[in-house]
């Protein structure tokens, strides 16, 4: 999918705005006033403010609330998306866990989890290098994660956990993230392996298109 800088511009903007905007999505937990009801958010993960903490995201001044499972996953995105995509420079540059209920679609519920972030900051919007760097994050999280432009509506800041909380790969990139954190055995912050390289750029582009299908 080709970015517009208006577009994501645009899109950054709506996200979160809920029913006010126009057009509520309607689904199997949306309320017809364009709340959620579910105990759980579209990605199967529950509900429960006990299990929110506040994160700060490395390298940056920014931090967030996230459930405290997902947030292992979450915290990489929004370092590498802070490092090689757009710098964050404060706490309002990123939404996490909310509380308001309303949403224009279903995956929005999933910020009621603490299972999705917003990565906002953008300035005039992602030129088409960045884009290929947040396809490489996608990689590199091997289809836990599900990018936010690849959904309808679509919301170019967006990043959510893609799988409920006890589906094995999300545990073991859990753990391969938190090995790395503890025993500092993966890449110094901001140094990653070239994108732009043609195997990472294969694996991006195969995730592409098996979330596509999804």
């Amino acid at each position: 999918m080709t970015l517009t800088r208006r577009s994501v511009l645009l899109s950054a903007g709506a996200l979160g705005a809920g029913a006010a905007l126009g057009g509520v999505f309607t689904g199997p937990a949306v309320a017809a006033d364009g709340t959620w009801s579910a105990r759980r958010s579209d990605n199967g993960w529950a509900i429960d403010p006990d299990d929110i903490a506040s994160f700060r995201i490395e390298g940056s001044p920014a931090t967030v609330r996230l459930h405290r499972e997902a947030s292992a996953v979450l915290l990489h995105v929004a370092r590498r998306w802070h490092y090689e995509v757009v710098p964050l420079h404060s706490s309002k540059d990123v939404l996490g866990h909310r509380t308001d209920r309303a949403v224009r679609a279903a995956y929005e519920s999933n910020y009621l989890s603490g299972s999705a972030i917003a990565l906002l900051g953008a300035g005039d919007g992602l030129w088409p290098h960045q884009e290929a760097v947040v396809r490489d994050i996608l990689a590199d999280c091997g289809g836990v994660v599900r990018w936010g432009a690849d959904l309808s509506p679509a919301a170019a800041g967006h990043f959510q956990i893609d799988v409920g909380p006890d589906a094995k790969p999300f545990t073991q990139l859990t753990r391969a993230f938190r090995d790395r954190a503890v025993h500092h055995n993966g890449p110094r912050p901001g140094a990653v392996e070239d994108p732009a390289s043609p195997e990472r750029r294969a694996k991006a582009r195969r995730l592409t298109r098996a979330q596509s299908r999804n």
